[in-house]
């Protein structure tokens, strides 16, 4: 059985962060060990520090040269620096603390092609110390050069978050924000939701760009010229798209409970509403690549000890861990569901029918001023979960 673990890589992200935290308190739950063979990529300098710092010597590591070596049953730790010192100033951001993070992360990428382990966890990186690294999704695109499109979907049970711009100054989003952008994060968004998180039949709102949806053309055009065409696109592609929606009355009034994910036009209007939502169990998922990456939702430098008191440094630890614990867990979950959706279809049935789309469960969703929108029907409401 233990051959069959799945096997997690899990990156250690910037060494002055979190990182090591979030791993060594994840595997102190020696259960963890029982659901996945972890090989961290890491430096072993850098673990005994923190294990010294953490006072966590209970916590045993196999130190290995080569994700071969790995050992089920044990916290693997493949060092990607030798002799090399990587000095530590916890809470800093720093040149050093980002070429290390960035090297582990090359490091286990080159693995991955070599078919060295099946998923990645990555630990929380500080970009500003990383030189020309526009995040994750965009750094595994380039290595892989699949030709695909990686998205960035994040996730906590039943609540769904996509963004079709990220990363830009809030002057750069109107012009980046295209018919051709959303629809193309459409339909990779449904395909997300469909194969790697079972949804059968992915039911999608998409957001306005502007305040109240415009509102006719006062406050911006881009509802009725972009996002409107955009989503009956999406229709004729066969997606289940709704829109737009007004972000305030959305998140303020619970709508997203009616829908299996939301596209957010820009950073902050999904990340805002998703982590007050979800303020520490938060993952996000890379979808559309072959790789099955997943993160915590969380900053690298969202340190805690000597910032708290030891009743509040448990309550950060524990859900630094929980944190790494779920990514972990929907990690593998993902790798599951495409290894389920993917076997039928490598020797599929000639097709004897055309299917039949089914509207009838379908009920109109009122907009936020009352009125009933045709043709814009959406799905009736998913109970809010307590």
């Amino acid at each position: 059985m233990d051959e069959k673990k799945i096997r997690v890589a899990i990156t250690h992200g910037d060494t002055n962060g979190v990182g090591y935290e979030m791993i060594l308190r994840a595997f102190e739950d020696s259960t963890m060990l029982e659901l996945c063979t972890p090989i961290v990529y890491g430096s072993a300098k850098v673990a005994e520090y923190y294990i010294n710092r953490l006072k966590m010597e209970e916590v045993q590591i196999n130190q290995i040269n080569d994700a071969s070596e790995a050992r089920p049953g044990r916290l693997n730790l493949l060092d990607c620096f030798g002799n090399d010192e990587i000095p530590v100033m916890q809470g800093e951001a720093t040149r050093e603390s980002g070429l290390a993070a960035l090297k582990a992360l090359q490091r286990a990428v080159d693995d991955y092609k070599k078919g060295a382990f099946d998923v990645l966890v990555t630990a929380p990186v500080n970009r500003s110390t990383m030189d020309g690294f526009n995040g994750h999704a965009d750094f595994l695109e380039k290595q892989l050069n699949e030709g695909s499109k990686g998205l960035s979907v994040l996730l906590n049970d039943d609540f769904r978050v996509a963004l079709v711009t990220n990363n830009l100054a809030i002057k750069d989003i109107p012009e980046s924000i295209t018919k051709q952008r959303i629809v193309e994060k459409g339909i990779l968004f449904s395909q997300i939701l469909h194969r790697d998180l079972r949804v059968s039949n992915p039911r999608i709102a998409v957001l306005s760009l502007n305040p109240r949806c415009g509102e006719d053309g006062a406050l911006g055009d881009e509802e009725q010229e972009i996002i409107v065409p955009a989503i009956k696109e999406l229709e004729e592609n066969g997606i289940q798209a709704f829109g737009p929606y007004a972000t305030d009355n959305f998140f303020g009034q619970g709508d997203y409970y009616r829908f299996d994910g939301v596209l957010a036009m820009y950073h902050d209007q999904g990340m805002i509403p998703f982590k007050t939502l979800s303020p520490e169990e938060g993952i996000r998922f890379t979808g559309g690549l072959s790789i099955v990456r997943t993160a915590p939702a969380i900053a690298a430098m969202q340190g805690t000890m000597g910032h708290h008191t030891p009743t509040s440094d448990a309550i950060m630890g524990q859900a630094f861990a929980n944190s790494l614990r779920h990514s972990i867990y929907t990690a593998t979950d993902v790798l599951n569901n495409r290894r389920n959706y993917d076997e039928p279809l490598k020797n599929p049935l000639p097709k004897l029918y055309h299917e039949k789309r089914d509207d009838s469960e379908k009920v109109r969703f009122r907009s936020p001023n009352g009125e009933g929108r045709e043709g814009r029907p959406a799905p009736t409401p998913k109970e809010p979960k307590n």
